[in-house]
């Protein structure tokens, strides 16, 4: 597809296609030809002995039933760049992607050809974000749009920002094979690397040698190249990159990265800060500023969720507070529309390899709750997976509760994975699939049905506060919470229903201090004060 990316703020796609067919065996070309859903192709998959795969976003087809030979892997290699220590390589000035499958004896088996495609306009979600200077961190699963919007990023900086921008490119996806870089990266310069474990060492020589304002990269993964971004940081440069994780949590989890948001270490309180806190004697803390400014959730080209104060947001994760995320979606106009997400409390624990479990609330003295997810606003109908968690009384639960709720058997049609607490600890390959998918998974102490009816009424509930109601809620105990250790006797908030009371009490706890609820509806509301 061709066309203006100026005019309107309709996406021009510019894939090249025909670059790609024309490295085809041609009985597979022949066949490609002919399909009319050509222009939505993904990857073409070759592996000796089966037949020659088309992969569309909704579909997988046998392009012939005539099984790929060596003489057709021999075919494409022969009309592609060289494969490099990633076993990737390329057409030179397109943006397609061609890894190979290896024998034990190094002999390529397999192709995986995958359409590379420069969206011009994807940008327009995040735009303001990338235009204020503050280094940007895109997070998402594979194959939901990172690469593509940071291809983006940096045409939109080179080009209309008019910044110094270098594109360090390890495995040529951001600005394609060949010498001369594609075109989608507009005027930012691109620095290829020779071995993906060479990644962080020319990250620094970009900084050193060519006085960029903004680093480009795609695919930090290792610690090295996390230590590396800290660096160039504290430089000054602003860095845009992509990482492996599909949220944030995900990353404060993940060891290596964790720098990447200001690492994660354990703190030993004393007995007195400890029931001043309300925590245990054992907590995790944020160790540094974080490397990013801004955590950018991609869901997809035109949806994305955007946690706009990092060191902020880490900080709340690991003391079980709300955090209300915004979300943006962008529409066919060119608008785009923000929108405050559900809050959600996510827990970290210390000791346990900082491996955290959504949905569990605690109280004063760190014990564990039964899960209670916190939901807000009117409520469509939630799918949930039961893993280890009796169907039969969980289906007995909705049926007598009405709720808008629909028990289903495949994570993939599933909102959110339901469990208990002694399924969780085994960390089975369904639980870690969930998890890698971007599934909430909430987790019961036990199997029983007042847990699960608990569960259930919590979810559910359609007449909850709104996003912003909650947020102020919470800033209002957290700013009283302050007045009272400050030497105030007393600190009456503003009128809340019963549901943001039970977590405003649930707050004051944390911090060692007593609170009661006075007065009647609908003017109820909290009195915090010392015990």
């Amino acid at each position: 597809m061709g066309g203006n990316p100026n005019t309107k703020m309709e996406q021009w796609i510019d894939s090249d296609l025909e670059a790609l067919v024309q490295i085809l065996p041609p009985r597979v070309q022949d066949s490609l030809n002919g399909n009319p859903d050509k222009e939505n192709l993904l990857e073409i998959v070759l592996d000796l002995g089966r037949g020659p795969e088309a992969r569309f976003p909704d579909s997988t087809q046998i392009l012939d039933p005539r099984e790929v030979i060596e003489d057709d892997i021999q075919y494409v290699a022969s009309r592609i760049g060289s494969f490099g220590g990633d076993n990737r390589a390329g057409i030179e000035r397109t943006l397609h992607r061609i890894s190979a499958v290896r024998n034990r004896g190094g002999k390529v088996v397999g192709l995986t050809l995958r359409v590379g495609r420069a969206v011009f306009g994807t940008v327009k979600i995040i735009e303001d974000l990338i235009m204020t200077g503050k280094s940007t961190l895109l997070l998402g699963k594979p194959g939901v749009g990172k690469t593509t919007m940071l291809r983006e990023v940096a045409r939109v900086l080179a080009d209309t920002a008019h910044k110094r921008v270098i594109v360090v490119d390890t495995s040529n996806e951001i600005a394609g094979d060949g010498d001369i870089p594609h075109a989608g990266i507009g005027g930012a310069r691109r620095m290829q690397v020779g071995t993906p474990s060479l990644q962080h060492a020319v990250m620094i020589e970009a900084v050193e040698n060519h006085m960029p304002e903004v680093i480009v990269i795609d695919e930090i993964s290792t610690e090295l190249e996390a230590n590396a971004s800290r660096t160039i940081a504290e430089r000054g440069v602003q860095l845009v990159a992509t990482a492996h994780g599909n949220t944030l949590d995900n990353l404060i989890r993940n060891i290596s990265l964790s720098d990447l948001v200001g690492g994660i270490h354990t703190v030993t309180l004393g007995d007195i800060e400890a029931r001043r806190r309300g925590t245990q004697k054992t907590v995790l803390e944020r160790r540094a500023p974080p490397t990013f400014d801004v955590l950018v959730e991609i869901q997809g080209w035109n949806q994305v969720t955007v946690h706009d104060d990092v060191a902020d947001v880490v900080d709340r994760m690991l003391r079980s507070l709300p955090v209300i995320p915004e979300n943006r979606t962008l529409d066919k106009d060119g608008n785009v529309h923000r929108t405050r997400a559900a809050p959600s409390v996510v827990g970290f624990a210390p000791g346990a390899g900082m491996g955290g479990r959504r949905g569990f609330a605690a109280d004063a003295r760190g014990r564990e709750a039964a899960a209670s997810p916190i939901a807000a606003g009117p409520v469509t109908v939630t799918h949930i997976l039961p893993y280890g968690v009796n169907k039969g009384k969980l289906q007995q639960v909705v049926k007598g509760a009405g709720a808008p709720v629909e028990v289903v058997a495949d994570i993939k049609h599933a909102d959110l994975l339901l469990t208990t607490k002694n399924y969780y600890r085994r960390r089975t390959a369904a639980l870690r699939g969930a998890e890698q998918a971007g599934k909430p998974v909430y987790v019961l102490r036990k199997n029983t049905v007042p847990q699960i009816e608990q569960f259930i009424t919590a979810i559910s509930r359609g007449n909850g506060p709104s996003a912003d109601v909650l947020s102020r809620a919470m800033e209002e105990v957290e700013g009283a919470i302050s007045r009272v250790e400050n030497g105030e006797s007393a600190v009456d908030l503003s009128p809340q229903g019963a549901y943001v009371r039970h977590l405003q009490h649930q707050i004051v706890e944390r911090y060692g201090l007593s609170s009661s609820s006075t007065g009647r509806d609908p003017q109820r509301r909290l009195m915090i004060y010392r015990p």
